[in-house]
């Protein structure tokens, strides 16, 4: 199974790309996706979603894995990273068909086994379940990676109460 992890947001929209084959976790691809910031944010809006086509097209997931959005205080940018997300949230029903939602609790539960775990403890868990060699970096692509992983994790449930 080839799972596409997603860290929505809308300057900087991390990607992973992982296969599972049982219990075996694998990273295929990870990075980030970039829109300038002197584009306005309905150009930006474009071009993530032709990145995200191109993304979708090349690796042909059998299911995408999205993080949820949390919001802190600044809710312009929380409206720009929701924009982003609904692009996202489309695309990925379009392209693939099998979508999930994870919230940021669940995946640091389903890494870490602790839902409150600090973000180097979800960093260090991506780097050892995937066995990679260091860290992916950005932070954008190590988050998307993580959403890959907590879906190859509650994949199996999450089909059968969406089924």
């Amino acid at each position: 199974m080839i799972i596409l992890g997603i860290d929505p947001g809308y300057a900087t929209i991390g990607y992973g790309v992982i296969k599972k084959e049982g219990a075996d976790l694998n990273a295929i691809d990870y990075g980030v996706i970039q829109t300038p910031k002197d584009e306005s944010i309905p150009v930006r809006l474009a071009m993530l979603d032709d990145a995200l086509t191109s993304i979708i097209n090349k690796f042909k997931p059998d299911a995408v894995s999205v993080e949820e959005l949390f919001f802190n205080t600044n809710i312009t940018t929380g409206i720009k990273v929701a924009q982003a997300r609904g692009v996202i949230l489309l695309c990925a029903v379009k392209k693939c068909g099998r979508l999930y939602e994870y919230t940021p609790l669940q995946i640091k539960q389903s890494l870490t086994g602790n839902g409150r775990a600090e973000k180097q403890q979800v960093q260090f868990m991506v780097k050892s379940l995937l066995k990679l060699k260091s860290v992916p970096k950005p932070d954008d692509a190590a988050d998307a990676l993580a959403a890959a992983v907590c879906h190859a994790s509650f994949g199996e449930y999450a089909q059968r109460i969406l089924s």
